[in-house]
C-alpha cells in the first residue's frame, strides 16, 4: 500500500512521498520498489521519481500543502474522463 490508511481519499500520497524515506527492495517475483521500514508503506521508482523533476516536484508540493487543490483537480480530471473518454 502507499498510504498508510489506503481506503481513504486523500492527499496523503503526496504529503508521504514527500515526508518519508524509502528503502530499495526486491519483491518475491523480482520486481524493484522502494519501502519505508517503520510504516511498511511502499513507493515505486516512478513515484519517487515525481521528486526529481522540478516541474512534478512543484506539483506534489502543492498537492501535498492543499488537499482542497489537489481535490479540485482531480475532480475536473475525472469528471473529463467521464464525459470525453
Amino acid at each position: 500500500q502507499w498510504t498508510e490508511d489506503h481506503l481513504k481519499f486523500d492527499n496523503s500520497y503526496f504529503t508521504e512521498l514527500l515526508a518519508k524515506s524509502y528503502a530499495d527492495e526486491t519483491t518475491e517475483k523480482g520486481n524493484p520498489q522502494c519501502r519505508h521500514t517503520v510504516s511498511g508503506t511502499i513507493m515505486l521508482k516512478s513515484d519517487l521519481a515525481l521528486l526529481e523533476d522540478p516541474a512534478f516536484r512543484k506539483v506534489v508540493e502543492e498537492y501535498a500543502k492543499d488537499q482542497n487543490l489537489f481535490f479540485s483537480d482531480y475532480t475536473k480530471a475525472w469528471v473529463q474522463l467521464q464525459e470525453g473518454g
